[in-house]
């Protein structure tokens, strides 16, 4: 079943779906199912995630600023208009060089 509060046929702006907030990184699902979702995720620039596993596999889309996202231990640098593929249950984090936007598309393997 199709988790969201958007209906299909509407056209949005991807980054004015979120805001960044000093308080703490914020989360926003557009969409979920059974199999995956697309999310975005906004930061202020020093806000981080620390290291975790996701259960899917997933594309990071950063939409504005730039992150340090640590893949297997191992730092790159993206910036808006990059993205990078990451298998499921990899170990992950991510800081924020600036204030930043990312778009996750998670699949379920």
């Amino acid at each position: 079943m199709l988790e969201t509060d958007y209906k299909f046929g509407e056209v949005h702006s991807l980054a004015d779906q979120i805001e960044n907030g000093a308080d703490r990184v914020h989360f926003k699902n557009i969409f979920n199912n059974a199999n995956g979702g697309v999310a975005l995720v906004a930061f202020k620039a020093g806000q981080e995630l620390e290291r975790h596993f996701a259960p899917a596999e997933v594309m990071v889309n950063v939409i504005e600023g730039e992150i340090e996202f640590t893949y297997n231990d191992r730092p790159l640098t993206l910036r808006q208009g990059q993205f990078l593929l990451m298998g499921a249950e990899v170990g992950h984090s991510v800081l924020a060089k600036t204030d930043a936007k990312v778009m996750l598309v998670k699949v379920k393997p």
